[in-house]
C-alpha cells in the first residue's frame, strides 16, 4: 500500500479519519520533532484547525502541507528566505499567490513554513540563528538545500507533501538526500507571480516534494500550464555518469537504465555534460549574487543583518555592472543552445543528483566570506545541477534505493515542456524501484 498525500486524502474521503484529526496529528508531529529543524514557522493551532474544517474538495482534500520559506506565498505565511531580519519586516499576505491558490483548490492546506538556508544560498538548510534542518535518516547529515526543511518534513512524516523551489538544484538535492520524488518543472510552466521575487532571470521553478510519483504528478496537473510536449513511445535514454560521482551514484544510474531498457527504452551511455554544467554553475552564481543584492537593497537590509557569506555575496552582486548581467543573460541563452546537442541523440538524459552521500550538517560555513569557494562547494555537492535551471528543462528525481543507510536519487532530464511525459515515463518503472524505508509514518494516516 502506498502511504502518501493521495492515500491520506482517500482516508479522509472514506471517513477513516477527518481533516481535523489529520491536522491535529500534524501539529503534534511538528511539535514532537522540533529537533529535526524542518519547520521555521507554523500557523497558530486554532487557525490551522479551522482551515482543516473548511478545506476545498479535490485530490488532496484535507491534506496539510508546508510552504517553503522562500518563493511563492501562501495566505498568512510570508516567506522570509531564512532571514530573521526579513521576517520582522514582511507582513503576512492576506491572499494566496496563484500557485498556492491552485494547490489550495486541490484540497491542500498550507500550515507552516519549512526551513531554508539564508536567502537560499547553500545546499544545506541551516537558517541564520536556527533552525538547523537535519536528515531524518541520519541526524548528522543534512536533508540538502535549499528545500531541505521541506524534504526533512516529508521524509519524517510531519506532512505528506511540501512546497519546494529550485534555482540550482534546490528541489532535486533534497529529494535525493531524503528518498523523495521531486520535479523541477519547465521554465514558465508554474505561475510565480504576482511578486516574481524568486524568478531569478528564469532559473527558478516551483512545485512540491513527496513520497510518491503520483503525488508529484497530481500537483503538477493542479498547477502547471502547458508542459505537455510528448516523448516517443520508446524514448532514447542516455546514461551520463560524471567520474567525480561515487560508486553508489553510478550504480543507481545503471539500475535505472536497466529498468528503462526493460520498459522498452533504447538505453545508451554518453559523456557527462561537465563543461556545460560548469558554465551553467558559473552564470547561475552571478545571477544569484545579483538577485540577492537587488532584493536586500530594495528592502533596506544592512550587512549587519546578514551572515558574512550572504553579505559577501551581496557585495559581489552590487559590484556587477549592468553589462555583466546582460552578458550573463546572453551566456544563459548560449548554454541552452549548446545543450540542445545533448538531446540530438537522446530524448531523456539520466544522471546522478549528488556526487556522494548527503552533506553533513555544517558543510557550508555561513561565517566565511569567500563566495567563489562557497559556490565551488555547492557545485561539488551536486555536479551539473544548474544545467536544468539554465536550459529551463524539466528534471525529475527518482528515489533509487539506499546505500549505507542513506537514500540515493537519480534525475531524468528532457526537453522543455515534456514534464508530463517525463512523469509518465517514470511511472513505467516506479513500481520496480526499491522501497524507501522512511523512518516514520505520515502524521494522521490510518493504520
Amino acid at each position: 500500500m502506498t502511504h502518501d498525500a493521495t492515500a491520506l486524502a482517500a482516508d479522509i474521503a472514506a471517513g477513516r479519519t477527518t481533516a481535523r484529526a489529520v491536522m491535529a496529528a500534524t501539529l503534534a508531529a511538528v511539535a514532537a520533532r522540533a529537533d529535526l529543524g524542518a519547520v521555521a514557522r507554523m500557523l497558530p493551532d486554532a487557525v490551522a484547525l479551522a482551515a482543516a474544517d473548511s478545506s476545498a474538495p479535490g485530490p488532496f482534500a484535507g491534506v496539510p502541507m508546508l510552504a517553503k520559506d522562500l518563493g511563492c506565498a501562501a495566505r498568512g505565511l510570508a516567506p522570509a528566505a531564512g532571514s530573521d531580519a526579513l521576517r520582522s519586516l514582511l507582513p503576512d499576505p492576506e491572499a494566496d499567490s496563484p500557485l498556492f491558490a491552485r494547490l489550495r483548490a486541490g484540497g491542500l492546506i498550507p500550515v507552516g513554513l519549512s526551513t531554508v538556508p539564508e536567502f537560499g544560498f547553500a545546499l544545506t538548510s541551516e537558517a541564520r540563528g536556527g533552525p538547523v534542518a537535519r536528515n531524518p535518516f541520519d541526524a548528522t547529515r543534512s536533508p540538502g538545500g535549499s528545500s531541505g526543511g521541506a524534504a526533512a518534513a516529508v521524509a519524517a512524516g510531519l506532512v505528506a507533501i511540501a512546497h519546494a523551489t529550485d534555482a540550482g538544484g534546490s528541489i532535486r538535492v533534497p529529494a535525493a538526500a531524503c528518498g523523495l520524488w521531486g520535479l523541477k518543472p519547465s521554465r514558465g510552466a508554474v505561475p510565480m507571480g504576482p511578486g516574481f521575487d524568486n524568478l531569478l532571470m528564469g532559473l527558478a521553478s516551483e512545485l512540491v516534494l513527496a513520497r510518491s510519483l503520483r503525488d508529484v504528478a497530481t500537483a503538477c496537473a493542479l498547477v502547471a500550464e502547458g508542459a505537455a510536449q510528448p516523448l516517443p513511445d520508446r524514448p532514447r535514454v542516455a546514461l551520463m555518469m560524471p567520474e567525480r560521482c561515487g560508486p553508489a551514484q553510478h550504480a543507481a544510474v545503471a539500475e535505472v537504465g536497466r529498468l528503462l531498457a526493460d520498459a522498452g527504452c533504447t538505453v545508451t551511455h554518453a559523456p557527462a555534460p561537465d563543461d556545460l554544467g560548469a558554465r551553467a554553475h558559473r552564470v547561475a552564481g552571478d545571477v544569484l549574487a545579483a538577485a540577492m543584492a537587488e532584493g536586500v537593497t530594495a528592502l533596506g537590509l544592512a550587512d549587519s543583518a546578514m551572515s558574512p557569506i550572504a553579505a559577501a555575496a551581496v557585495a559581489r552582486g552590487r559590484a556587477l555592472p549592468g553589462t555583466a548581467i546582460l552578458a550573463a543573460h546572453r551566456e544563459m541563452a548560449r548554454i541552452a543552445h549548446d545543450a540542445t546537442a545533448l538531446l540530438a541523440g537522446a530524448d531523456v538524459l539520466v544522471m546522478p543528483v549528488l556526487a556522494g552521500p548527503p552533506p553533513p550538517v555544517g558543510h557550508f560555513d555561513a561565517t566565511a566570506t569567500d563566495v567563489d569557494a562557497h559556490l565551488a562547494r555547492m557545485e561539488a555537492v551536486a555536479p551539473n545541477a544548474a544545467l536544468a535551471n539554465v536550459t529551463g528543462w524539466p528534471a525529475l528525481v527518482l528515489p533509487a534505493g539506499m546505500h549505507a543507510g542513506l537514500p540515493v536519487g537519480v534525475q531524468m532530464l528532457a526537453a522543455r515542456g515534456t514534464d508530463r511525459a517525463l512523469l509518465r515515463l517514470a511511472a513505467r518503472i516506479a513500481p520496480r524501484l526499491p522501497a524507501i524505508p522512511y523512518p516514520a509514518a505520515i502524521a494522521g494516516a490510518a493504520p
